[in-house]
């Protein structure tokens, strides 16, 4: 972590700001969604004054999904964002100047979530049961590649429902699984004292890149000192939300206290288990065959194009030399 910090010390002494006082830089970063286990590595990076330390003014705010997100990146309207890979990568293939620069959750939460007594443990057991869906969504696009990996594809009977009726259909047992995030309607049913199952998307064919931090390719070019100190904080916050999970619930309860920190909590702890892929080393280096297993899969369930390679969707070049090890 000393390593890290020092890194960022140098990054910053570097820039190019003018007169004999450094001056806090101003970034603008806007979230996926609403703040909680997801987002708490940076919220508690922030509270801890990493960024201030670094000379960064943050502004954080919190957003109304990841296409939406990655949109008021790439018009400008926002320096950095957290989107979801896939939605970046779907936005940037249809002409948009928006790039990963940094992955954060390494793979996607993305689950097939059913109640314990319903037995569903593996794909198969999908065979003719009632699997409710959200239209539009991530999870919902890459159902395809889901049921053509586990060869039934026809053999499930997909619902569509509106989001708001998503988990009461499974525990009213309308439905007998449901499209969800282990980090968010998982936690939600378990609340409420139900035991589930989950089938992780990454555990069966589809492990996409998950959420990841986002700029435009002008500023990642004007600004790449600027956005690489503002990386190596964000992991190293990450890093220490990781060592002291409860701190980092508590420091997001503190600034958007519409979630419980128990609840925040325990999102955040499903999504430390997605910091590091498979084979990863370390935070924000996402091993190649995630990254090309993700590009196959956009581009034959997305209608990404094949002409353009995965190296066109992200850059390496702004991530630290000496990253937050993987555990």
């Amino acid at each position: 972590m000393k390593k890290t910090m020092l890194l960022v010390a140098v990054l910053l002494a570097a820039l190019p700001w003018p007169g004999q006082a450094q001056q806090a830089r101003r970034l603008s970063f806007i979230l996926n969604f609403l703040a909680g286990g997801p987002q708490a590595g940076f919220i508690y990076a922030q509270s801890l004054g990493l960024y201030k330390q670094a000379g960064i003014d943050l502004t954080i705010q919190e957003g109304k999904g990841s296409a939406t997100t990655a949109q008021l990146v790439a018009t400008g309207q926002a320096d950095l964002g957290f989107a979801d890979a896939p939605a970046a990568m779907q936005l940037r293939s249809v002409g948009a100047p928006v790039k990963i620069i940094a992955p954060v959750l390494q793979t996607n939460g993305f689950a097939i979530i059913s109640l314990a007594d319903e037995h569903i443990e593996k794909p198969a057991d999908l065979i003719g049961k009632r699997l409710a869906v959200q239209p539009g969504t991530a999870q919902t696009t890459l159902l395809d590649a889901i049921l053509s990996a586990n060869g039934i594809t026809g053999k499930v009977n997909v619902v569509n429902i509106d989001p708001g009726a998503l988990v009461g259909a499974l525990l009213q047992k309308r439905v007998d699984a449901i499209l969800a995030g282990a980090d968010f309607q998982g936690v939600q049913i378990t609340d409420r004292g139900f035991k589930i199952n989950e089938l992780y998307y990454r555990d069966i064919g589809v492990p996409t890149v998950g959420l990841s931090i986002v700029a435009r390719d002008d500023r990642i070019e004007k600004d790449a000192d600027l956005f690489r100190a503002f990386i190596a904080v964000s992991l190293e916050g990450w890093a220490r939300a990781r060592a002291n999970p409860d701190a980092a619930a508590e420091a997001v309860h503190a600034q958007y206290p519409s979630a419980s920190t128990d609840q925040i909590a325990k999102q955040l702890r499903v999504d430390l288990a997605l910091l590091c892929a498979p084979g990863a080393t370390a935070l924000g280096e996402v091993p190649r065959p995630v990254w090309t297993r993700t590009w196959e899969l956009l581009t034959a369930y997305l209608n990404l194009p094949k002409a353009k390679p995965v190296s066109d969707y992200y850059t390496d070049a702004l991530l630290p030399a000496d990253p937050p090890k993987c555990q």
